[in-house]
């Protein structure tokens, strides 16, 4: 009768033992199915991301070779905006127009809305006098 309380601490111990590794086993099962999955998560995100960069590696190229173009420093290119008055001989019909806007952008010249390279006579259908 003295055996039981010995057998039961046995029992006891080796129960504790079994969950132990168990929970151990457990455990590392958990870390290796998540390294793996991290892996995997990892790798598909690279391709992911340079097939992307793949993709759009062009387009950039263009739109920055565009850009660098456009505000390089050169002489024949001038980007600011600077007016012109109309004269006799270039925009006649415009002397005075209300519409005129004479604005010249990158090298052009914006007459007004409604005629953007001006008119070609002295009598323009839509000029209005300033009042």
């Amino acid at each position: 009768m003295e055996e039981w309380p010995k057998d039961i601490v046995e029992i006891l111990e080796s129960v504790t033992d079994m969950v132990d590794e168990f929970f151990q086993g457990v455990t590392d099962m958990v870390e290796t199915v998540a390294n793996d999955v991290q892996n995997t998560v990892e790798i598909g995100i690279d391709q992911c991301w340079q097939e992307m960069f793949d993709m759009f590696e062009p387009i950039s190229e263009i739109f920055f070779a565009d850009l660098e173009m456009m505000f390089s420093e050169t002489e024949e290119q001038t980007y600011y905006s600077y007016p012109v008055e109309p004269t006799v001989e270039k925009n006649p019909a415009c002397v005075g127009c209300h519409h005129y806007h004479g604005q010249v952008y990158g090298g052009n010249l914006f007459v007004c809305a409604m005629h953007p390279y001006g008119w070609e006579t002295e009598n323009c259908p839509d000029r209005e006098s300033y009042q």
